[in-house]
């Protein structure tokens, strides 16, 4: 007999109750899981004690910043999904908390239509595959001595283990799909976060230099820049010392 599919759960963290109680009552609807969380404070020892499927979290809280509270979740390992909710709309903002490790940004006043499309997008984007649903037919991506398999959701460079946070897997899986290719940054905001970021270029150059960090620490560099376009990843020339 089929079994229906777990509702994703959701913990929105804001301060004003009127807004936890219509996100909840809303997501509800929606066929989430939610809990809800007032503080920053409290939003941590959920999450220290609960596993969630994302976070839907308010940049002003009143004890801890928004910003800060998921720089310190993705400094010990947390990769629960975030969106931000916040008043500012600035593309300073935008940047910081997606550079962060945020996934999404919603600006407030937003529609519940809004919201909940943009919980799918990002639930659909970070999924990982499950163990017991592998496919034997995935063949791992390589390029020169870099592997990755979307299967198994790992990343090595020759013998090495490469740990990525989510959109680092899902940046480098895009480029590695299309190695050779020089791709735009609008092409990659696109691809990797969903979202057109209105030119918010920023949030790729981040990224792209995470990766770099990670990879040319254990060979050539693998990741190339096209001055005023975008970024290709490519072996390395042998022809070149």
């Amino acid at each position: 007999m089929h079994q229906p599919e777990p509702e994703p759960k959701v913990l929105v963290v804001d301060d004003e109750p009127n807004i936890r109680d219509l996100l909840e009552t809303a997501l509800r609807f929606h066929r989430f899981d939610v809990s809800t969380a007032a503080t920053g404070s409290a939003a941590r020892n959920r999450l220290a004690t609960e596993t969630y499927d994302i976070v839907v979290l308010d940049v002003k809280l009143p004890d801890i910043d928004g910003f800060e509270l998921c720089r310190t979740l993705r400094l010990t390992g947390d990769e629960t999904p975030v969106i931000f909710l916040t008043a500012r709309d600035t593309p300073a903002d935008t940047v910081h908390g997606l550079t962060l490790g945020g996934d999404d940004y919603v600006t407030k006043p937003f529609s519940v239509e809004t919201l909940v499309a943009r919980i799918r997008a990002v639930l659909r984007r970070t999924a990982r595959p499950a163990a017991d649903a592998k496919d034997d037919g995935d063949e791992p991506m390589r390029v020169a001595d870099l592997e990755l398999s979307e299967a198994t959701w790992t990343v090595r460079r020759g013998e090495t283990p490469v740990e990525l946070s989510p959109t680092e897997f899902r940046l480098l899986a895009y480029l590695m799909r299309n190695a050779g290719r020089v791709l735009t940054r609008a092409q990659l905001l696109e691809e990797v976060w969903g979202w057109d970021y209105g030119g918010q270029s920023q949030i790729v150059e981040t990224y792209i230099s995470y990766l770099r960090r990670k990879l040319d620490s254990l060979g050539p560099p693998l990741i190339h820049t096209q001055r005023g376009v975008g970024y290709a990843l490519r072996a390395p020339d042998p022809a070149r010392p």
